[in-house]
């Protein structure tokens, strides 16, 4: 076909044509992936994409709002951790320092070496509370009793006073959670009840079954008996201050007067054992046979009180609280028995038998000359035996202290070496023999008691019964104790009713092994310590709870402890104001006056 004469005309075959076409769209292809990329290099769009490759600044203005500039949510507060101290130690106790290092970390620094603080820490009446709700009660025992916060397997459901108390399982505890929900505390100073109880299914456990009962528990095959070993003392106390005791002969002679050998045959199980010091054959050091006690001479002990002047026209009371211990399985039938013995050299005893929570303060306030009273271990050593009660500035039951038993006793305290601990425990020992704050009568054998259809059912040498872990087979566990505890908040209570009861609800930074005296992590998963045993670090357990849903932190742990350390602090309250624990175990009041 001709072309005008301004274009040039080809004329192809129809092979070239095919050739030429298939070269023309080749060529066309390599310009678009050129033209792309080319595009690839060029600024980008005026409208930004939805993600922007990174470093990629835009282009245009204002970007439009994304969540990269939302404004930034404001951050927690940093942790402020507590601390107090004392300006330095001449105050007279053995704390230093207690320091909230972080959230999780709490420092403990001590005037002088303890070995024995981590079994101290473990002891119940330590337990940490909410700090919070701690200063909202003022540190009250009776508020807090009414509805305590702790960490523990259980939570108080109510409180009938005179009858019962119910707890109900914590659903949020941190540990091993109760495998029944309602447990439920009852109590009769009579052991022949609480048996009948137990026989006929109305309670699944009982305490400190009567001796003359043991035989009958463990023939019922539908009834288990558990022991515990005798890490107690029974003991006959005396107010050195009061007439006519303080006279140091008199005491020597009822020393002498009082037959402890015929009290343990007739009162006590089998296992039991007679006493000739103050500590338990299992503490060593602290019991040894280098000085044991006066042996049974009334004709010494009536020469004696004639020496002295003694006036065998009066009477005098003998108090006493007719409620089971370990160390004293039958009260009332052992003060008769004391009655008599000293009748037999002249000496007229009225018995004076008070309530239980009575007497207790009573005699922690001094006022009791002459009664009946013992001790189980809050934690195996022997500081818990003599500190407590014959280097304690805050028991007052055998008035003015000795300085020459106090010396050694505090000595003792702060040296790791066994002999020479137990050195200065016969001068102690000596000491007592010879003014004779109390005489030593025996370390009792004890037990409680179950139904066999009651699992993992176990109690410890220091009456801390692990209700949590056990197993009913119902929705419901009833224990029968033998008093109605005073209060369940407990820096403030000696009793162990009370001790027992705030176990349930309130747990401290380590806690005994079930079945033990063995301290083990508790809210502190782990501590450490250093070379000289004057500072211990504790870790806390992350994700811990208080019942009232507060979080537990190392504030927690030095309000607790503040509460009961510093004398001014608004928290130092109590029950009765004496704490007397806190000062057996670590001496003198912060700021006290």
């Amino acid at each position: 076909m001709p072309f005008r004469d301004d274009r040039i005309q080809i004329q192809l075959s129809p092979k070239e044509e095919i050739v030429f076409k298939r070269s023309f769209f080749t060529f066309v292809a390599l310009l678009v992936v050129l033209s792309l990329a080319l595009a690839a290099c060029q600024p980008k769009p005026t409208e930004a994409p939805t993600q922007p490759p990174a470093q990629q600044e835009p282009t245009k203005a204002p970007e439009q709002p994304t969540a990269t500039t939302a404004p930034e949510q404001p951050a927690a507060p940093a942790f402020e951790g507590m601390k107090v101290e004392a300006p330095n130690c001449d105050y007279g106790g053995e704390l230093k320092s207690i320091e909230a290092v972080d959230a999780q970390t709490v420092k403990f620094t001590l005037c002088y070496p303890d070995p024995a603080f981590p079994s101290k820490v473990a002891f119940n009446v330590f337990a940490i509370v909410d700090s919070e709700y701690l200063a909202q009660v003022g540190g009250d025992s009776i508020k807090m009793s009414d509805a305590p916060v702790g960490t523990g397997p259980f939570k108080l459901k109510s409180w009938v006073r005179g009858d019962s108390i119910t707890f109900e399982a914590n659903p949020d505890y941190w540990g091993e959670k109760p495998k029944y929900q309602t447990l439920i505390f009852r109590w009769s100073e009579q052991s022949a009840q609480r048996l009948l109880e137990l026989q006929s299914g109305q309670v699944d456990g009982i305490d400190n079954p009567a001796p003359e009962d043991f035989a009958t528990i463990e023939a019922d095959s539908n009834l288990q008996l558990i022991p515990r070993d005798p890490l107690n003392i029974f003991y006959i106390g005396f107010n050195v201050d009061l007439a006519p005791f303080n006279n140091e002969k008199v005491r020597q002679a009822f020393a002498m007067a009082i037959d402890r050998k015929k009290i343990v045959d007739n009162y006590y199980p089998e296992g039991s054992e007679v006493a000739t010091v103050f500590v338990p054959p299992a503490l060593k050091p602290g019991w040894s046979d280098a000085n044991p006690w006066y042996e049974y001479n009334p004709e010494m002990a009536k020469q004696l009180l004639t020496e002295a002047g003694f006036d065998f026209n009066q009477e005098v009371k003998l108090s006493f609280r007719n409620v089971v211990r370990g160390y004293l399985p039958t009260p009332d039938k052992v003060a008769q028995e004391i009655q008599a013995q000293l009748a037999e050299i002249g000496v007229k005893v009225k018995l004076n038998q008070m309530e239980s929570a009575a007497f207790i303060d009573s005699t922690a306030a001094g006022n009791e000359a002459f009664y009946l009273l013992g001790w189980g271990a809050d934690y195996p050593d022997a500081t818990n035996f003599y500190d407590y009660h014959f280097a304690n500035d805050n028991n007052k039951q055998f008035g003015t202290l000795f300085p020459d038993i106090v010396e050694p006793i505090r000595k003792a305290a702060q040296i790791s070496d066994p002999a020479e601990r137990q050195k200065l425990y016969d001068e102690v020992n000596a000491k007592l023999k010879e003014h004779v704050p109390m005489i030593p009568v025996a370390h009792g054998a004890s037990a409680v008691a179950f139904t066999a259809s009651v699992k993992n059912a176990m109690t410890g040498p220091l009456s801390n019964e692990p209700f949590f872990i056990m197993d009913p087979g119902k929705d419901t566990l009833v224990w029968m104790q033998n008093g109605e505890p005073a209060a369940i908040y407990c820096p403030d209570e000696t009793d162990g009713e009370a001790l027992r009861a705030c176990q349930q609800i309130f747990e401290t930074l380590l806690l005994f092994k079930p079945g033990t005296a063995e301290a083990g992590p508790g809210l502190a998963e782990s501590y450490t310590v250093n070379g000289d045993a004057t500072e211990y670090v504790f870790t806390l357990r992350k994700g811990v709870k208080f019942h009232n849903g507060a979080d537990l932190d190392a504030n927690d742990v030095v309000a607790s402890f503040k509460a009961q350390w510093d004398a001014k602090d608004p928290n130092h309250k109590g029950r009765t104001g004496t704490f007397e624990y806190f000062g057996a175990f670590f001496g003198a009041f912060l700021n006290a006056e």
